[in-house]
């Protein structure tokens, strides 16, 4: 006999969203999920799962953004094992009872805090790393004890399609379901009362998805992105800061969104780091980075468009070359640019690299600190202090000193925005605790009730209150 949910998947062109969160939510009141025992075998299949299917994964990268396959194993599938492997390690200290002080008008007794699942929740995940910003926040809903539903990005089909076909063959299929589509499907889940939203994607759709949470008074993870700085001081290592900055930025043809968004520094140090970069854009992609088996596209021919206009708003220092029939944009430098231009107002999302170049460090800070806060704030300088200054002064939601983006490989790191680039934040245990409640408990003996709390009341008591409060 089919569960609700089972039943519930086979009709998904009619796709009824109230019919699959029911289901989800009565095998959710079941307990099943709450046992560690489940959690850890759901946990070991998700591991499975990407293990099996590793090559297809990867080849449904390469189809739908031209990913090598060595790029997509480092920033996708490595990223999601790891993941895993660290859940599975830590899982038995997250689940434990968090002693807590009990006052003395409260003894004899003990409290404690218990983390409890949230319930059923909802994963939307983003195109631009398909596979691990999708399978990545379902690590942490798992460990927490969560039925989870995923929708996964339809600008990325390839991936979504393969996600859909493994995730029952593997996984709980009464605890977990996969539901691809566009926009009229997320609206259908987004009716829905979830225990969670987790989103990632623009500031746009993050807006639409928290007013329809707000709806139910869900709460929601918000991963924005945002214009991320990348700070060189002049007396950095101009050598690693330039390998770094290419590597951060051009990964993925510069669809990352924590890849630095534009490039601070003086003249005189563009004037040093510039050639730097070009050169290493050289080593990494060749002469002619469109022949290079391991430089990205752009995901659609819309977005490439997007992108291409931005070329205009400054003066191409390397790169500047489009194929809007391949969704190709080569790996590309601007200076000069207009503060004004779009290309410094949004999102790049994209493999251009604006530099401005400002005179001194207060007045980069007052730059970063006019504009949205960031989702990353990247700062490379050999001295200490000046490294503390600008994390001190300029808010993130998180920051590398003398690299890009490997934050992301510390588990115990939370990620997350702050402002216009997103809330909450997950990973490790991070991760684990937004998608649990802490629930307080206190726990009581039948022995020596004071009678101080209960009426009538009197001066007496009113005076050993005062001592035991």
């Amino acid at each position: 006999m089919d569960s609700p949910v089972t039943s519930a998947l086979r009709a998904v062109d009619a796709f009824d969203a109230a019919a699959l969160m029911a289901g989800l939510r009565s095998y959710y009141r079941s307990g099943t999920t709450a046992e560690l025992s489940w959690r850890r075998q759901q946990l070991g299949q998700l591991r499975r799962m990407i293990a099996d299917n590793e090559r297809r994964f990867l080849q449904a990268l390469q189809q739908d953004l031209h990913k090598a396959p060595q790029e997509g194993f480092m920033t996708e599938v490595a990223a999601v094992c790891g993941d895993i492997d660290h859940a599975l390690k830590q899982l038995k200290k997250w689940v434990r009872r968090r002693r807590a002080a009990t006052p003395l008008v409260a003894q004899p007794g003990r409290s404690y805090i218990q983390p409890e699942p949230l319930g059923v929740v909802l994963i939307i995940g983003a195109w631009n790393y398909p596979l691990q910003l999708l399978l990545g926040p379902l690590v942490p809903a798992i460990a927490a004890g969560n039925c989870a539903v995923l929708k996964p990005s339809e600008l990325a089909p390839t991936t979504s399609r393969l996600v859909a076909e493994l995730l029952p063959a593997y996984l709980d299929r009464d605890a977990f379901a996969c539901v691809e589509g566009a926009v009229a499907e997320t609206s259908a889940l987004l009716e829905q009362r979830w225990d969670h939203i987790l989103y990632t994607g623009g500031g746009h759709v993050g807006r639409i998805v928290m007013a329809a949470a707000s709806r139910h008074l869900t709460p929601v993870t918000l991963e924005l992105g945002g214009k991320s700085p990348c700070i060189v001081a002049d007396d950095a290592d101009m050598a690693v800061a330039a390998r770094r900055i290419a590597w951060g930025k051009f990964i993925n043809a510069g669809q990352t969104c924590i890849a630095p968004d534009y490039l601070l520094c003086t003249r005189a140090t563009a004037d040093r780091l510039l050639p730097l970069i070009a050169r290493e854009l050289r080593a990494m992609f060749g002469d002619e980075p469109r022949e290079s088996a391991d430089y990205g596209r752009i995901v659609n021919r819309r977005h490439t468009e997007r992108i291409a206009g931005y070329l205009a708003d400054g003066e191409v220092y390397c790169g500047g070359t489009v194929d809007l029939e391949q969704c190709y944009i080569a790996p590309t430098v601007l200076r000069n640019v207009g503060l004004e231009t779009a290309v410094m107002q949004e999102e790049i999302f994209g493999p251009l690299l604006p530099v401005i170049e400002l005179d001194d460090f207060h007045r980069m800070e007052q730059f970063v600190n006019e504009r949205d806060k960031p989702l990353a704030l990247y700062i490379f300088t050999g001295n200490a202090a000046t490294a503390d200054r600008i994390l001190a002064r300029c808010s993130s939601g998180n920051a590398c000193i003398n690299d890009c983006m490997m934050f992301m490989s510390a588990h115990e790191l939370p990620f997350g925005g702050v402002g216009a680039s997103g809330m909450g934040a997950y990973h490790g245990e991070h991760g684990f605790r937004t998608f649990s409640h802490f629930k307080a408990v206190m726990k009581r003996r039948n022995i020596f009730d004071l009678d101080l709390r209960y009426a009538p009341y009197s001066a007496r008591k009113f005076k050993w209150l005062r001592l035991l409060r």
